[in-house]
């Protein structure tokens, strides 16, 4: 009995015992995790934006305050803030046509990618041909080919055939290069679907096109999302490939400013706000599809 008592009490006193001092590093490391890490990160975040912001209110400035002084000197003088630039802008006949260019040739490239690779990336995971896998890893090797080493070869091949210079060139031009990694990733994101799903639809009389639209989609809207993202702000911010493919009437608008800053050097009332509107433009379609950006990126993270 007594021995009994003696465990007990050795036992509960173990369970009672006071719990180690944490370390200081421990200490430190979970003060940082706080309050002081969100202030740092928003910190940084505004300090990311400050370009954006600048050029924003350079844009709504006019060309003799911006030369007189910086643009931070607006928060003095509140009264230098004007349209001037934005209506010069819509005067502007090469800005607006190169603005429409940019949609004509971005929205149709990353369309066909997301289509098209979405499709290949289906077949690819799911479906059984001759060579499949040796089909998947030659689309994967195209993704260490370099952009630069086929701009002349492509250029000669759409000359004889006549799409050199036109809209349509510079569209298959980013449609090619942007399939390989389309391919690629929503491959590896369909290969994770659970296959009791694919085999209980098709047990349902579900043939393959109805199963991939019914079913492999919608599971794979974030992944799709993610490139669809991708894919149309390499396409936007393109000047590469549009300097090379494009001529007078299908620049698109990073051409068309680099084109105003070489013959009008002192037009900064025209491409302050052209630079803004194929800035701003990106940002907000990131935003909108953020929350699906950010499910693209995380999956497969979590099970």
């Amino acid at each position: 009995m007594t021995a009994t008592a003696g465990r007990i009490g050795k036992v509960t006193s173990t369970d009672t015992a006071a719990p180690a001092r944490e370390s200081w590093a421990a200490r430190i490391t979970g003060r940082l995790s706080g309050g002081l890490v969100r202030v740092f990160l928003l910190l940084v975040g505004l300090f990311w934006l400050v370009p954006t912001i600048g050029l924003l209110i350079s844009s709504l400035r006019a060309p003799e305050d911006m030369s007189a002084s910086g643009w931070w000197q607006v928060f003095a003088k509140p009264s230098e803030l004007t349209f001037d630039s934005y209506r010069k802008l819509l005067e502007n006949g090469d800005i607006t046509h190169s603005l429409v260019n940019t949609v004509l040739i971005t929205v149709p490239a990353t369309v066909l990618v997301v289509v098209l690779g979405s499709l290949a990336g289906y077949a690819f995971a799911w479906m059984e041909f001759p060579g499949r896998d040796w089909w998947f890893l030659g689309v994967v090797s195209l993704l260490v080919v370099p952009v630069q080493v086929a701009l002349i070869p492509i250029a000669e091949l759409f000359g004889d055939i006549g799409l050199f210079g036109t809209i349509l060139g510079v569209i298959l031009f980013h449609v090619g290069f942007g399939l390989p990694f389309a391919v690629f990733l929503l491959r590896n994101f369909f290969a994770e679907i659970p296959r009791e799903l694919l085999e209980a639809a098709r047990l349902d009389g579900a043939g393959e096109l109805r199963l991939f639209a019914r079913v492999v989609m919608p599971l794979g809207g974030p992944a799709i999302a993610s490139l669809g993202i991708f894919q149309f702000l390499w396409v936007w911010n393109d000047m590469l490939v549009a300097l090379v493919f494009t001529k007078s009437g299908s620049q698109p608008i990073t051409v068309a400013l680099q084109t105003q800053v070489r013959q009008f050097g002192n037009n900064i009332d025209v491409l302050a706000p052209g630079a803004f509107i194929s800035m701003v433009i990106p940002l907000v379609v990131f935003f909108a599809f953020q929350r699906q950006f950010v499910s693209g990126v995380m999956a497969g993270a979590v099970k």
